[in-house]
Protein backbone atom coordinates (compact mmCIF):
# COMPACT_ATOMS: atom_id res chain seq x y z
CA UNK A 1 0.00 0.00 0.00
CA UNK A 2 1.33 3.48 -0.96
CA UNK A 3 0.04 5.37 1.71
CA UNK A 4 1.04 2.67 4.32
CA UNK A 5 4.64 2.10 3.05
CA UNK A 6 5.93 5.72 1.67
CA UNK A 7 8.40 7.00 3.71
CA UNK A 8 7.13 10.05 6.39
CA UNK A 9 7.88 13.61 5.68
CA UNK A 10 9.14 15.79 8.48
CA UNK A 11 6.94 18.04 9.74
CA UNK A 12 8.64 21.29 8.72
CA UNK A 13 7.75 25.38 9.17
CA UNK A 14 5.06 26.37 11.41
CA UNK A 15 3.47 23.03 11.91
CA UNK A 16 6.64 21.87 13.40
CA UNK A 17 7.39 24.99 15.89
CA UNK A 18 3.94 25.09 17.32
CA UNK A 19 2.56 21.36 17.52
CA UNK A 20 6.11 19.66 18.28
CA UNK A 21 7.23 22.06 20.57
CA UNK A 22 8.53 21.43 24.03
CA UNK A 23 7.57 22.38 27.05
CA UNK A 24 8.52 25.25 28.78
CA UNK A 25 7.96 28.96 27.38
CA UNK A 26 6.79 27.59 24.45
CA UNK A 27 3.52 28.57 23.19
CA UNK A 28 0.23 26.45 23.49
CA UNK A 29 -0.77 24.78 21.09
CA UNK A 30 -3.31 26.21 18.33
CA UNK A 31 -6.29 24.60 18.26
CA UNK A 32 -5.92 21.86 14.96
CA UNK A 33 -8.86 23.48 13.32
CA UNK A 34 -6.39 26.12 11.73
CA UNK A 35 -4.65 23.79 10.01
CA UNK A 36 -4.86 22.41 7.01
CA UNK A 37 -5.98 18.59 6.11
CA UNK A 38 -2.44 17.96 4.87
CA UNK A 39 -0.85 19.67 8.49
CA UNK A 40 -2.75 17.74 10.39
CA UNK A 41 -2.29 14.23 8.61
CA UNK A 42 1.73 14.92 8.23
CA UNK A 43 1.53 14.95 12.03
CA UNK A 44 -0.09 11.83 11.99
CA UNK A 45 2.66 10.48 9.78
CA UNK A 46 5.33 11.86 12.08
CA UNK A 47 3.91 11.14 15.33
CA UNK A 48 3.63 6.96 13.92
CA UNK A 49 7.06 7.06 12.55
CA UNK A 50 8.68 8.77 15.79
CA UNK A 51 6.34 6.66 18.13
CA UNK A 52 5.91 9.81 20.83
CA UNK A 53 3.17 8.74 22.34
CA UNK A 54 0.98 5.70 22.31
CA UNK A 55 -2.49 6.92 20.17
CA UNK A 56 -1.48 10.57 19.00
CA UNK A 57 -0.77 9.07 15.34
CA UNK A 58 -4.48 7.80 15.20
CA UNK A 59 -5.99 10.59 17.04
CA UNK A 60 -4.42 13.15 14.15
CA UNK A 61 -5.73 10.79 11.14
CA UNK A 62 -8.96 10.46 12.82
CA UNK A 63 -8.86 14.44 13.33
CA UNK A 64 -8.25 14.71 9.66
CA UNK A 65 -11.31 12.49 8.65
CA UNK A 66 -13.40 14.72 11.65
CA UNK A 67 -12.47 17.92 10.47
CA UNK A 68 -11.83 17.68 6.53
CA UNK A 69 -14.60 14.19 5.89
CA UNK A 70 -14.73 14.56 1.94
CA UNK A 71 -11.34 15.24 1.43
CA UNK A 72 -8.53 13.16 -0.18
CA UNK A 73 -6.43 13.48 2.64
CA UNK A 74 -9.51 12.10 4.99
CA UNK A 75 -9.57 8.92 2.73
CA UNK A 76 -5.93 8.81 3.97
CA UNK A 77 -6.22 9.57 6.85
CA UNK A 78 -8.68 6.46 7.28
CA UNK A 79 -6.83 3.80 6.24
CA UNK A 80 -3.58 5.13 8.20
CA UNK A 81 -5.97 4.89 11.36
CA UNK A 82 -6.43 1.25 10.52
CA UNK A 83 -2.66 0.65 9.77
CA UNK A 84 -1.91 2.64 13.33
CA UNK A 85 -4.26 0.68 15.58
CA UNK A 86 -3.25 -2.36 14.03
CA UNK A 87 0.46 -1.86 14.88
CA UNK A 88 -0.60 -0.87 18.40
CA UNK A 89 -2.84 -4.02 18.56
CA UNK A 90 -5.52 -2.18 19.02
CA UNK A 91 -7.19 -4.70 16.93
CA UNK A 92 -11.06 -4.03 18.00
CA UNK A 93 -10.34 -0.32 16.28
CA UNK A 94 -8.16 -1.06 13.88
CA UNK A 95 -11.02 -3.61 11.99
CA UNK A 96 -13.42 -0.86 12.36
CA UNK A 97 -11.11 1.59 10.64
CA UNK A 98 -10.56 -0.85 7.87
CA UNK A 99 -14.33 -1.68 7.48
CA UNK A 100 -15.32 1.88 7.26
CA UNK A 101 -12.66 2.62 4.52
CA UNK A 102 -14.22 -0.29 2.84
CA UNK A 103 -18.13 0.77 3.12
CA UNK A 104 -16.89 4.19 2.20
CA UNK A 105 -14.38 3.49 -1.21
CA UNK A 106 -14.80 0.23 -2.10
CA UNK A 107 -13.34 1.16 -5.73
CA UNK A 108 -10.02 2.58 -4.41
CA UNK A 109 -6.85 0.78 -4.69
CA UNK A 110 -6.26 0.56 -0.91
CA UNK A 111 -9.79 -1.51 -0.34
CA UNK A 112 -7.81 -4.68 -0.66
CA UNK A 113 -5.24 -3.68 2.05
CA UNK A 114 -8.16 -2.61 4.41
CA UNK A 115 -9.55 -5.99 3.92
CA UNK A 116 -6.21 -7.76 4.59
CA UNK A 117 -5.49 -5.58 7.62
CA UNK A 118 -9.21 -6.59 8.72
CA UNK A 119 -8.02 -9.98 7.97
CA UNK A 120 -5.27 -9.51 10.01
CA UNK A 121 -6.67 -8.18 12.85
CA UNK A 122 -8.40 -11.34 13.26
CA UNK A 123 -5.44 -13.15 12.80
CA UNK A 124 -3.15 -12.20 14.79
CA UNK A 125 -5.20 -12.65 17.72
CA UNK A 126 -5.74 -16.67 16.81
CA UNK A 127 -5.03 -17.92 20.15
CA UNK A 128 -3.29 -21.01 21.49
CA UNK A 129 -4.47 -24.37 20.38
CA UNK A 130 -6.63 -25.04 23.41
CA UNK A 131 -8.46 -22.24 23.47
CA UNK A 132 -11.82 -21.22 21.59
CA UNK A 133 -11.14 -20.82 18.42
CA UNK A 134 -13.89 -18.46 17.06
CA UNK A 135 -11.54 -16.03 15.84
CA UNK A 136 -9.85 -18.47 13.38
CA UNK A 137 -13.18 -19.09 11.91
CA UNK A 138 -13.38 -15.10 11.42
CA UNK A 139 -9.90 -15.01 10.81
CA UNK A 140 -10.27 -17.67 7.54
CA UNK A 141 -13.85 -15.63 6.67
CA UNK A 142 -11.73 -12.59 6.12
CA UNK A 143 -8.63 -13.78 4.54
CA UNK A 144 -11.68 -15.69 2.16
CA UNK A 145 -12.72 -12.24 1.10
CA UNK A 146 -9.01 -11.06 0.12
CA UNK A 147 -8.24 -13.83 -1.65
CA UNK A 148 -11.93 -13.64 -3.52
CA UNK A 149 -12.37 -10.08 -3.97
CA UNK A 150 -8.77 -9.18 -4.48
CA UNK A 151 -7.18 -12.33 -5.84
CA UNK A 152 -4.55 -9.90 -8.32
CA UNK A 153 -4.11 -7.64 -5.21
CA UNK A 154 -0.52 -8.13 -3.64
CA UNK A 155 -2.12 -8.99 -0.60
CA UNK A 156 -4.08 -12.65 -2.13
CA UNK A 157 -0.91 -14.65 -1.74
CA UNK A 158 -0.01 -14.02 1.80
CA UNK A 159 -4.04 -14.24 2.33
CA UNK A 160 -3.70 -17.76 0.93
CA UNK A 161 -0.57 -18.89 3.09
CA UNK A 162 -2.03 -17.32 6.10
CA UNK A 163 -5.54 -19.19 5.21
CA UNK A 164 -4.10 -22.45 5.14
CA UNK A 165 -1.97 -21.95 8.63
CA UNK A 166 -5.44 -20.86 10.06
CA UNK A 167 -6.79 -23.91 8.39
CA UNK A 168 -4.33 -25.88 9.62
CA UNK A 169 -5.02 -24.44 13.39
CA UNK A 170 -8.38 -25.58 13.40
CA UNK A 171 -7.13 -29.14 12.22
CA UNK A 172 -5.06 -29.15 15.28
CA UNK A 173 -7.59 -28.20 18.04
CA UNK A 174 -9.41 -31.48 16.70
CA UNK A 175 -6.70 -33.57 16.89
CA UNK A 176 -6.23 -32.31 20.63
CA UNK A 177 -9.88 -32.77 22.10
CA UNK A 178 -9.57 -36.14 20.07
CA UNK A 179 -6.61 -37.34 21.38
CA UNK A 180 -7.70 -36.09 24.72
CA UNK A 181 -10.56 -38.85 24.87
CA UNK A 182 -8.42 -40.98 22.95
CA UNK A 183 -5.81 -41.44 25.82
CA UNK A 184 -8.94 -41.65 28.82
CA UNK A 185 -11.18 -44.40 26.86
CA UNK A 186 -13.47 -42.33 25.22
CA UNK A 187 -13.22 -44.09 21.83
CA UNK A 188 -16.54 -42.69 20.05
CA UNK A 189 -15.84 -38.99 21.16
CA UNK A 190 -12.26 -39.45 19.82
CA UNK A 191 -13.41 -41.24 16.90
CA UNK A 192 -15.87 -38.19 16.21
CA UNK A 193 -13.02 -35.11 16.46
CA UNK A 194 -10.80 -37.66 14.37
CA UNK A 195 -13.52 -37.84 11.53
CA UNK A 196 -14.35 -34.39 11.46
CA UNK A 197 -10.10 -33.88 10.39
CA UNK A 198 -10.45 -36.69 7.89
CA UNK A 199 -13.50 -35.15 6.16
CA UNK A 200 -13.44 -31.45 6.69
CA UNK A 201 -9.61 -30.67 7.01
CA UNK A 202 -8.16 -33.44 4.70
CA UNK A 203 -5.96 -31.16 2.81
CA UNK A 204 -4.00 -30.49 6.56
CA UNK A 205 -0.68 -31.51 8.15
CA UNK A 206 -3.27 -33.60 10.73
CA UNK A 207 -4.79 -35.93 8.06
CA UNK A 208 -2.20 -38.66 8.33
CA UNK A 209 -2.40 -38.70 12.40
CA UNK A 210 -5.69 -38.58 12.48
CA UNK A 211 -6.20 -42.04 10.08
CA UNK A 212 -3.35 -43.38 12.66
CA UNK A 213 -5.85 -42.78 15.62
CA UNK A 214 -8.84 -43.99 14.05
CA UNK A 215 -6.82 -47.21 13.52
CA UNK A 216 -6.38 -47.21 17.23
CA UNK A 217 -9.65 -45.84 18.00
CA UNK A 218 -12.13 -48.77 15.94
CA UNK A 219 -9.23 -51.52 17.23
CA UNK A 220 -9.85 -50.79 20.72
CA UNK A 221 -13.99 -50.93 20.24
CA UNK A 222 -13.11 -53.99 18.15
CA UNK A 223 -14.20 -52.96 14.71
CA UNK A 224 -11.39 -54.39 12.11
CA UNK A 225 -13.41 -53.26 9.26
CA UNK A 226 -13.40 -49.70 10.21
CA UNK A 227 -9.54 -50.32 11.42
CA UNK A 228 -8.36 -51.94 8.33
CA UNK A 229 -10.07 -49.02 5.93
CA UNK A 230 -8.87 -46.48 7.94
CA UNK A 231 -5.59 -47.70 7.41
CA UNK A 232 -6.27 -48.19 3.78
CA UNK A 233 -7.15 -44.42 3.24
CA UNK A 234 -4.30 -44.24 5.33
CA UNK A 235 -1.60 -46.30 2.96
CA UNK A 236 -2.84 -45.40 -0.10
CA UNK A 237 -2.26 -41.41 0.47
CA UNK A 238 0.97 -41.33 2.98
CA UNK A 239 2.44 -44.57 2.48
CA UNK A 240 5.99 -43.34 3.34
CA UNK A 241 4.08 -41.33 6.15
CA UNK A 242 5.75 -42.91 10.35
CA UNK A 243 1.69 -42.81 10.86
CA UNK A 244 1.45 -45.47 8.15
CA UNK A 245 3.99 -47.67 9.61
CA UNK A 246 2.50 -47.61 12.82
CA UNK A 247 -0.93 -48.38 11.73
CA UNK A 248 0.46 -51.25 9.83
CA UNK A 249 2.11 -52.71 12.84
CA UNK A 250 -1.46 -52.67 14.83
CA UNK A 251 -3.06 -54.43 12.55
CA UNK A 252 -0.43 -57.19 11.54
CA UNK A 253 -0.14 -58.29 15.58
CA UNK A 254 -3.99 -58.64 15.17
CA UNK A 255 -3.75 -60.93 12.22
CA UNK A 256 -5.05 -58.04 9.98
CA UNK A 257 -3.91 -56.08 6.86
CA UNK A 258 -4.59 -52.38 5.76
CA UNK A 259 -8.10 -53.13 3.28
CA UNK A 260 -11.00 -51.37 2.59
CA UNK A 261 -13.82 -53.62 3.91
CA UNK A 262 -17.41 -53.01 5.14
CA UNK A 263 -19.75 -49.72 4.56
CA UNK A 264 -19.99 -46.77 6.26
CA UNK A 265 -18.35 -43.27 5.93
CA UNK A 266 -14.99 -44.50 5.84
CA UNK A 267 -15.93 -46.48 2.73
CA UNK A 268 -17.31 -43.36 0.96
CA UNK A 269 -13.69 -41.78 1.60
CA UNK A 270 -12.17 -44.95 0.35
CA UNK A 271 -14.49 -44.47 -2.99
CA UNK A 272 -13.12 -40.83 -2.94
CA UNK A 273 -9.84 -41.68 -3.01
CA UNK A 274 -10.30 -44.72 -5.64
CA UNK A 275 -11.94 -42.06 -8.12
CA UNK A 276 -9.36 -39.44 -7.14
CA UNK A 277 -11.93 -36.94 -5.48
CA UNK A 278 -9.92 -36.74 -1.83
CA UNK A 279 -6.59 -34.98 -1.23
Amino acid sequence: MAVATAAVRVVTGALLLTLVAGCGSAPREPPLESFSAEEIYRRGEWELENERRGGEATRFFGEVERLYPYSEWAKRALIMQAFAHHRAKNYEEARAAAQRFIDFYPADEDAAYAQYLLALSYYDQIDAIGRDQGLTFQALQALREVIERYPESEYARSAILKFDLAFDHLAAKEMEIGRFYLRRGHYAAAINRFRVVVQDFQTTTHTPEALHRLVEAYLALGLADEAQTAAAILGYNFQGNPFYADSHRLLTRQGLEPEARGSGWLMDVWRQVIRGQWL
